[in-house]
């Protein structure tokens, strides 16, 4: 037998890996083999003006009067969108901006954020997604670090920007009404309409832009991408099922990872994108209905918001079109899931990742029913691996390991200069997690979630779990707190279930009854309800430092 070496056999594999891929892409409808000039000039397009920008071109070209935007003001079409992103290119440069400058985002999900991202594109500035939940002193310090040189806002967020430097350039991209338009700003409307919407010439080179972190342990982390492989696009759509010039809803903020790469790949398949500024479970049900959205894209909260609505105004909608409703962005409990699947059908995708190393994992429908709580496995081109706390490998089903990745969409370390571990070309995602013996991927918590607590090792998602199962409540969180004996301890915040008025002590036996005895809550407080960021996950240091 002929001896292969083995980065030849890698490089094989990396080869058969891409290949099927571009068999992905093509049966997503991302791209057409049939007609490869088509390919190529989306492939240029995506080289000089970046992904954002790219996607509009490419489908205001294929399908301009198609709907590209629905919100509260109406439907855009792809040729109202790419027209009026040209010309608001053109305006942001004609405040003095200059190619590669940072231009700041701050604003809620609707027609003037998408002309925005599709603007800076094609005008080669670098677009930074901000918080829409930021405190001043966040977004001061944020906008300092991440050297932003001009500001995009909705007018809710006018109180904020006495923060920057008052001769920052301000731009707005939505005014509410009762709300006066600010002496210094000039609204997105006034840019379009003072400038030509013919294209824009290609940038000296793509700026890319900076989606931040989540936030949750301090202040969220400015996570840069200059450019995005095609390829990055299958880490989604291979396990997930995208409409093709239908509708989505997406209810996920846009400015973090997953509306943002939603968006992108659904405005690629010239889907009508349906947009709300703020997020209401019947409103989006309506909206479902409507538009006859074959997808929703949320975060794990808003289902449960959804579900509590309860069966008869849940029933007053026709939600039989949907196919897909992805979830991401926080922990998926398994009991959500299978509620979810009960009442709406098999539709459900929990998908895994960060903003540092894109969606590494997906679970289908099925793999929720079969285990409830997985995040599936990873996608075409992507690569999970587990480690322990000595970095060795972990291959065997059921045992804890920190969970590492290895995608095509390799970050490019934060704004600040520092980076994530690497081990053999995977890169940490900061979480702790097992392969059952089927190899599904499960997140056991945050590797900096881990309790001490009278020398046991404590993951507070596993109990979180167990008490989300229970009728009277509503939502769980779980934490440690300093203890004088036990270094800590675990503390429960329980928010009930409507009507429901659970005891602590029944809390504390339910959990004895079902875990080992350390894993008891000492405490059980009752909230009206858990503080979240706006991607629905549980900001757990709130709740530390709570008395």
């Amino acid at each position: 037998m002929m001896f292969v070496p083995d980065f030849v056999s890698d490089r094989v594999g990396e080869v058969a890996e891409m290949l099927k891929a571009v068999g992905r892409l093509q049966v997503r409808g991302l791209i057409d083999l049939r007609r490869p000039l088509d390919v190529v000039s989306l492939a240029r397009l995506n080289r000089s003006y970046g992904p954002q920008a790219a996607v509009v071109m490419g489908s205001a070209a294929a399908y301009p009067d198609a709907p590209a935007v629905a919100d509260e003001r109406g439907i855009m079409t792809y040729r109202e969108l790419d027209e009026q992103s040209n010309a608001l290119g053109r305006g942001l440069l004609g405040l003095g901006l200059r190619q590669g400058d940072v231009v700041g985002l701050l604003a809620r999900d609707h027609r003037g954020l998408a002309l925005a991202t599709a603007a800076s594109g094609k005008a080669g500035l670098r677009i930074a997604l901000l918080n829409t939940g930021f405190a001043k002193p966040q977004f001061a310090e944020v906008a300092e670090r991440e050297q932003v040189r001009a500001i995009m806002f909705d007018s809710e967020f006018t109180g904020l920007l006495d923060a920057l430097p008052a001769t920052m350039p301000r731009v707005l991209t939505w005014v509410d009404e009762g709300h006066e338009v600010p002496d210094a700003a000039v609204p997105i409307e006034s840019l379009i309409a003072a400038n030509n919407p013919e294209a824009l010439p290609p940038p000296a080179k793509p700026a890319g832009f900076i989606i931040l972190t989540s936030g949750t342990t301090g202040l969220p982390k400015g996570a840069p991408r200059t450019k995005v492989s095609p390829f990055a696009t299958v880490l989604v759509v291979d396990r997930v099922p995208f409409p093709r010039r239908g509708a989505m809803v997406i209810v996920s903020p846009i400015f973090h990872t997953t509306g943002m790469g939603t968006w992108t790949i659904g405005t690629a398949l010239a889907n009508k994108i349906v947009l709300m500024r703020r997020f209401d479970a019947e409103a989006t049900l309506a909206a479902i209905a409507q538009h006859r959205a074959e997808m929703l894209v949320a975060v794990p909260t808003q289902l449960n918001r959804i579900l509590a609505l309860g069966p008869e105004i849940i029933g007053k909608y026709d939600t039989s079109c949907l196919r897909t409703v992805f979830v991401a962005g926080s922990a998926l409990a398994p009991e959500l899931a299978t509620r979810w699947q009960d009442t709406f059908g098999e539709v459900l995708y929990n998908g895994y990742g960060s903003t540092e190393v894109a969606i590494t994992a997906v679970a289908q429908p099925h793999e929720l029913r079969q285990a409830p709580g997985t995040v599936g496995r990873a996608p075409v081109t992507a690569k999970i691996a587990l480690f322990d706390a000595a970095d060795r490998r972990i291959t065997e089903p059921n045992i804890r390991g920190r969970i590492f990745a290895r995608t095509v969409a390799p970050f490019e370390g934060y704004t600040d200069g520092r980076n994530k571990q690497l081990i053999d070309g995977y890169m940490s995602t900061g979480d702790m997690g097992h392969f059952d013996t089927d190899g599904l991927l499960f997140v056991d918590g945050r590797d900096d979630d881990m309790i001490v607590s009278g020398g046991e090792n404590v993951y507070p998602l596993e109990v979180e779990n167990l008490l989300a199962r229970r009728p009277d409540i509503d939502e769980v969180a779980v934490v440690g707190v300093d203890d004088a004996d036990f270094g800590k301890r675990l503390r429960a915040y329980i928010v009930p279930s409507p009507g429901a008025t659970p005891e602590p002590q029944d809390i504390k036996n339910y959990v004895k009854a079902n875990l080992a005895r350390y894993k008891v809550p000492r405490d059980v407080l009752f909230l009206e309800e858990l503080p979240r960021n706006a991607t629905g996950k549980v900001l757990r240091r709130v709740l530390e430092q709570q008395d």
